[in-house]
């Protein structure tokens, strides 16, 4: 028979894909003697077993699951569903990676009618008792059955409205007495039959859904956006319950042994008196900073610090800890490695490093690459906010700018941002249902809640600006209404957010560019040490060049000229050159814009200095040059002095059924290869100007696109290399230059061994490969990815990751097959995959020499590539 259940006495840390993050946790504390409510641990195997058997619990399950609870019931002293004193347990999600608020809880399970009249005799606090099974009934019924709980929360705040009470610790016992009679009926009404008194049928009900958790919408919407893969199944924890709403002796709180938005070194949290945890995650009440409960109780106060660093020097991380109070004794129920900010993470990990608590190498594993995208954008200007007053302040829950319209609903926010809008989501509390929202809002305000909100915690582990709990602002979410200092605000205004000191202006306010420096720049110099893969960045203006080397880019992977072409000052010229009838005329259109590039160039060079850069010829279909709407075209007619039905006729000559597959790339050089010759030209000379400005390094690389047979590279290369030798007799001056091509064909990587003999680089153009090898258009794309994330069919869009397995292969023969051609083949990836952490490391193992990503993600693959060196270790 199969183990399916552990006792916390029974695992380890190391159990975690077993156990989940948060049983292996349980466990790791038993061991350590900190006082942790007795209980057991169903497994991730479980899960997985459950959904292969149709998602029904199986009799095994079932007997290891009341053998638990007997194991229980000894420690405790006590018996499930007893009428005199019973035991009341906790049931709780725990994937092996911490998916905070993404999956469900339910909590007093065991009451039934019988039980809580024994709670309220053994505890001498029928109050208590009836609180608790309200919540049971609430928490049950909309985790376990699908009830939804607005049907409760009405029916509450309709009691608390008619006893005159605001919280609900306020509410007397027959009121609660009250409230549990129509939460009763309520459950009636919706499900049909009446609330289930069996405490094992509770339980096994309460497994069921959070298995079923695993894969709720927002759970796989979690997942998706933090690369989690589906197949690992999550743990189910039942633990004995302690009860932080028996009076004013008790409480409950959260708190993190570092600060998890500034990182520092001093235990950050908060806590409530005579409340659940739930009632601290919900912003139900605001609750009070850690260091207030020494005022209330001394001991737990100075037990639970201690704690706490005891935890974190176990773990050696920053631990988030959930702890309840029980009559003026700590318990500890859960640690986990805390969420943090990019800017809190790299604090930590420079700081654990420097205690000597970790190694470098370990230091540099702790930030995740993709979270230093919170650091790498824009700031509030500090002039404009100079001028600009706020209009209320809440708690700085995570930092950073964030300014957009205000919208009230997750998907409000959601199809604005799809429009094109840049948004702030408004809401008196965030739950996992907003997540859709969050996700593409530019920053979240909330009313209500604390530092350790959902909003709070969601926020931070997105790296969104947030400010939460801004009890300053009205928030009306039916009218679509926000009220802060005497005026009202409504949907599709404007607000900004500053998520480092809490404040909230009811206007637009300009950013600046960050500064990188202190413990990031200490943290980004330790990675470059270690890392082997140079990172470069697409560029393709001067003043991108000039941001990507702020960011320490190595050099530019991906110039791309088309886009110098749609300036106003030289659109004219192109047309002139597309609608030419005669070589003659298309040479006389290329001699206007021969300048224009040359001079593009040379800025780009003079900002790189002896940095590479690879500069790719024409790539897109010409129409895209041309105009569409008919008074457009007459527009242009009209300018060069051409009939408007020859325009247009050459307009619709130049139409593609499918242009991604169509007259572009190399194929365009192969039918007008003056173009190809003008921007060779363009860069040769602008290379030998730049020479002359001083840069004696300068080293243009050219980059022929789209080519899939070996005659396309070697035509078009005889060409260019022909104008090249012109410029050079013509200046009496050489500069060093390479020509290449970007895999991006599938046939290419299958002939890369005979491409690598006309080629000196490859760079892999992987948007187009992914795009061709699927057979998916990625301009359509979008449509229907979305569903083969939400049904497991792909774990990530291989339009943001690397497919390894299929386009990943076909990399790898390109790799193999040029080297073995050309040893000193450079190799690197364009695409925007190169970005992407996970891609840079299969970069990394590929031998790729650079991956190039847009400018503010050159830390990100810096971080990423000195990762890969670790990991390959």
């Amino acid at each position: 028979m199969d183990k399916l259940v552990y006792g916390f006495q029974e695992g380890r840390k190391e159990q975690k894909a077993l156990l989940g993050g948060k049983g292996a946790n349980l466990a790791e504390m038993t061991s350590l003697g900190l006082p942790v409510p007795q209980g057991f641990t169903i497994t991730t195997q479980a899960c997985l077993e459950y959904y292969k058997k149709g998602e029904k619990l199986w009799d095994e399950l079932v007997s290891q699951i009341k053998d638990g609870v007997a194991v229980i019931e000894k420690q405790r002293g006590k018996k499930f569903g007893d009428v005199n004193d019973p035991l009341l347990v906790s049931v709780r999600s725990g994937a092996v990676v911490s998916m905070p608020g993404m999956m469900d809880t339910i909590l007093n399970l065991g009451l039934n009618d019988e039980a809580v009249e024994g709670l309220a005799r053994v505890t001498n606090n029928g109050r208590f008792a009836y609180d608790s099974y309200r919540r049971f009934i609430q928490m049950f019924s909309d985790v376990a059955i699908g009830i939804p709980k607005s049907l409760f929360e009405s029916k509450l705040e309709h009691m608390k409205e008619k006893s005159g009470v605001v919280l609900d610790k306020d509410l007397s016992e027959e009121q609660l007495r009250e409230l549990v009679k129509e939460y009763k009926v309520i459950y009636k009404e919706q499900k049909g039959e009446d609330f289930p008194m069996e405490p094992m049928t509770q339980l096994n009900l309460a497994v069921e859904a959070v298995f079923k958790s695993w894969n709720n919408e927002r759970a796989k919407l979690y997942r998706t956006l933090n690369g989690i893969s589906h197949d690992l199944g999550t743990a189910v924890n039942v633990q004995s319950m302690v009860f932080g709403n028996k009076g004013d002796e008790s409480g409950t709180g959260v708190a993190f042994s570092r600060n998890p938005a500034t990182g520092e070194n001093k235990v950050f949290g908060e806590f409530l008196m005579n409340a659940q945890g739930e009632d601290v995650v919900a912003g139900i009440r605001t609750p009070n900073p850690i260091e207030t409960l020494k005022d209330i109780s001394e001991s737990c106060y100075n037990e639970f610090m201690e704690t706490a660093k005891k935890l974190e020097k176990h773990y050696r991380d920053m631990q988030d800890i959930e702890f309840t109070i029980e009559d003026n004794k700590l318990y500890i129920l859960q640690t986990r490695n805390g969420k943090r900010t990019a800017l809190s993470a790299v604090v930590i990990a420079t700081e654990l490093y420097e205690e000597g608590m970790i190694t470098k190498e370990e230091a540099i594993l702790r930030v995740d690459p993709k979270q230093l995208d919170q650091l790498l954008h824009p700031v509030f200007d500090s002039k404009a906010l100079k001028n600009a007053a706020p209009i209320g302040r809440g708690l700085p829950a995570s930092p950073g700018a964030g300014m957009g319209q205000i919208y009230f609903t997750a998907d409000d926010a959601y199809n604005a941002n799809a429009a094109g809008q840049q948004v702030i989501l408004v809401r008196q509390e965030t739950s996992p249902e907003d997540l859709k929202g969050m996700n593409c809002a530019d920053g979240i305000l909330t009313s209500s809640g604390g530092m350790t909100s959902h909003a709070a915690v969601v926020a931070r582990g997105m790296g969104k600006c947030c400010v939460a709990g801004c009890s300053d602002v009205r928030i009306d979410e039916e009218s679509k209404t926000m009220t802060a200092a005497g005026k009202v605000y409504r949907e599709g205004d404007f607000i900004s957010l500053d998520g480092s000191t809490g404040l909230v202006y009811g206007e637009k306010i300009e950013k600046n560019e960050p500064q990188l420096s202190g413990k990031f720049k200490e943290f980004m110099d330790w990675a470059d040490e270690i890392r082997t893969l140079e990172v470069f960045a697409n560029a393709d203006t001067p003043h991108d060049a000039r941001v990507a080397i702020g960011f320490n880019a190595q050099g530019i992977g991906l110039c791309r000229t088309e886009h110098m072409f749609f300036e106003l000052d030289r659109i004219q010229a192109v047309r002139e050159m597309i609608l030419s009838n005669t070589l003659e005329e298309r040479e006389k259109a290329l001699a206007k814009l021969l300048p224009m590039q040359r001079g593009d160039f040379v800025g780009i060079f003079d900002a790189m200095e002896d940095r590479p850069v690879t500069i790719r010829l024409l790539d897109p279909p010409l129409h895209e040059f041309l105009p569409r709407e008919e008074s457009d075209i007459r527009v242009l007619a009209n300018e060069m002095k051409i009939p408007f039905e020859e325009v247009k006729a050459r307009i619709v000559s130049l139409e593609e059924f499918n242009p991604m597959l169509g007259h572009r790339g190399c194929r365009l050089a192969i039918t007008y290869p003056e173009i190809a010759k003008m921007q060779a030209r363009a860069i040769i000379e602008a290379a030998i100007e730049s020479k002359k400005n001083g840069n004696t390094g300068v080293y243009p690389e050219i980059m022929i696109p789209l080519v899939g047979h070996i005659n396309e590279l070697s035509y078009i290369k005889k060409h260019i290399s022909e104008e090249i030798e012109k410029v050079f007799a013509e200046k009496g001056e050489r500069v060093q230059f390479l020509i290449g091509t970007m895999i991006e064909v599938p046939r290419a990587a299958l002939t890369a061994g005979e491409i690598a003999k006309e080629a000196e680089f490859f760079s892999f153009g992987t948007n187009d490969l992914t795009q061709m090898t699927f057979g998916f258009s990625r301009d359509d794309s979008g449509k229907f990815l979305a569903d083969y994330s939400d049904k497991s069919i792909f774990d990530s869009d291989p339009f943001q990751s690397v497919d390894q397995t299929g386009v990943g292969r076909l990399m790898e023969l390109a790799v193999k097959e040029g080297r073995a051609v050309r040893s000193n083949l450079i190799l690197g990836i364009c695409g925007e995959h190169g970005g992407d952490p996970a891609s840079v490391e299969f970069c990394h193992k590929l031998g790729l020499n650079y991956v190039s990503c847009s400018p503010y993600r050159v830390p990100i693959a810096r971080l990423a590539a000195a990762q890969a060196v670790i990991k390959q270790k």
